[in-house]
């Protein structure tokens, strides 16, 4: 397996570091061949002569390591797990000619891939890796894991179920008619594309007009909230433009490629979930919007499995003692 294991030469992490976790610098070759990058999070007092309980992270979905992913990592390392947060391929520093192309092959893949990698080392007890995928990841981290049974523990953090989103919209709120003018827009862009050797940019949750036509776009956010705008979009510009702002990162700098959707409508995830035997941890925000979509895997899973709600939306923001805010 071609990977390394590095110091950390840039660090571009947006949330306060703690000095006492060690970060290395991570790159690994998935199935497919992309070389996924991201860092690798040391519990304090490491001994490399040691065995590890070790947790692979992903998401949020369009977002990068150094954002919230990357603030779970150290949260958990400071618990003393060894952690590893990376980013999905074709996005932030994962290989990828085409960038920003968003697959639930390939990204449910790359959990498996780091779990690859992270069996290697030696300081790692195969027997005890687990996996979280925040928001949009979650809906990968379990079809991952309802397969990987190397995955001995898998959580979810107010998890979107990304395929279905994209197919139905929230809420199912998508109509039949605009389901139909979607599938022609991306058969619009794939002409587009081929035409001018170009890989155009837009929504992979695709908006409508007030006439019913898609809404085309070059960045996911706004600059600035705009008036009137729904909580919802209100915390993600907060986060992603204001507080945790990363050049890398699609949700604060650009936009997914425009053809995203086309995988995730012919393959769906969250097929198989009801067969993951490892235990269960769905959490997710009390008004989150995104929480039907949690309960409604929750109740698909089995056994050993636990769904904690805690206050606020999908981009809660839990304080902890010592008052650092952990998203």
């Amino acid at each position: 397996m071609k990977y390394s294991v590095k110091p950390l030469a840039e660090d571009s992490r947006v949330f306060k570091v703690d000095p006492q976790i060690k970060v290395k610098s991570v790159r690994f070759q998935n199935r497919y061949g992309f070389m996924v990058a991201g860092n690798l999070y040391l519990p304090a007092d490491f001994d490399e002569s040691k065995k590890y309980a070790v947790i692979v992270i992903f998401g949020p979905f369009g977002a990068v390591n150094e954002q919230s992913s990357g603030l779970y990592a150290q949260t958990l390392a400071q618990r003393g797990f060894m952690t590893a947060t990376f980013d999905q391929s074709t996005t932030g520093e994962s290989s990828g000619d085409v960038r920003n192309v968003a697959s639930p092959d390939i990204f449910v893949e790359d959990f498996s891939a780091a779990v690859d990698f992270l069996g290697t080392q030696k300081y790692v007890d195969r027997e005890k890796i687990g996996a979280i995928g925040i928001c949009g990841l979650g809906s990968h981290v379990l079809t991952a894991a309802s397969i990987d049974v190397r995955i001995k523990a898998v959580a979810t953090s107010v998890m979107y179920d990304m395929a279905e989103s994209m197919w139905s919209g929230l809420n199912n709120s998508k109509t039949a008619e605009q389901r139909d003018r979607e599938k022609q827009y991306l058969a619009d862009i794939r002409w587009e594309d081929v035409d001018n050797d170009t890989h155009v940019g837009g929504y992979h949750e695709l908006p409508f007009d007030e006439n019913n036509n898609p809404v085309r776009a070059d960045k996911l956010l706004p600059n600035e909230v705009p008036a009137g705008a729904d909580p919802v979009t209100t915390e993600f510009i907060n986060y992603y433009i204001k507080r945790a702002y990363h050049p890398r990162s699609i949700n604060s700098a650009m936009i997914w490629d425009a053809t995203s959707p086309w995988g995730y409508y012919n393959f769906p995830l969250q097929q198989r979930i009801g067969k993951i035997t490892a235990p269960k941890l769905i959490v997710t925000g009390e008004k989150a919007h995104s929480r039907y979509m949690a309960e409604a895997a929750y109740e698909r899973l089995t056994d050993p499995k636990e769904l904690v709600l805690v206050p606020g939306g999908h981009a809660y923001r839990p304080v902890r003692p010592d008052g650092q805010d952990p998203i």
